[in-house]
């Protein structure tokens, strides 16, 4: 007999995933907190997660952008809009990152002078990127509660729980 094979649900690698890279963008979040160097490589970091995020989705993306002006309900269009002007705003702020860079692009041998522009853009987009990830999670909210108790506070509550047992005690009284 064959050890039975357990399916990974996409969901469960969707919401790890996601959750992996809302915790790497709060670590990123502050510069001073992590240093320059662990802040540019995560956010490098970061568009690689983000691409990858995007190629989990594919088919909602094709699906959304074929059907935008016909097909699809006003939150489909709502978020497409909405994760577009993510993606957007995050290649801005990872090429103004790697234009004001101390730390990645010097370790390369790459040396961009530094704009006091470019850290005015790459702060006021990092700023506008908080808002519209806030957006995101707003939107998605429903789905995060329900994808968290469903596959981490349940499978944790069932660790916990006392299992029935089929032995009777008997108390004997001398």
């Amino acid at each position: 007999m064959e050890p039975e094979k357990k399916k990974i649900s996409l969901t469960n690698v969707n919401l790890l995933f996601d959750i992996v890279i809302f915790v790497a963008f709060l670590l990123s979040l502050d510069p001073y907190a992590t240093g320059h160097a662990i802040h540019e490589w995560l956010g490098i970091t970061l568009l690689a997660a983000i691409a990858i995020h995007l190629l989990i989705h594919w088919r909602w993306i094709e699906k959304v952008t074929a059907g935008f002006f016909r097909k699809s309900s006003t939150q489909a269009r709502l978020n497409y809009v909405l994760n577009g002007l993510f993606f957007i705003d995050f290649v801005v702020v990872v090429f103004t990152g790697l234009m004001i860079s101390e730390a990645a692009l010097p370790s390369l041998g790459l040396t961009i002078g530094h704009s006091t522009g470019m850290k005015t853009l790459h702060r006021t987009s990092a700023d506008l990127l908080v808002v519209i990830l806030g957006l995101h999670a707003a939107i998605h909210w429903k789905w995060i509660l329900n994808a968290i108790r469903r596959f981490i506070v349940q499978p944790v509550g069932r660790l916990f729980r006392r299992k029935k047992s089929n032995v009777v005690t008997v108390e004997v009284k001398a």
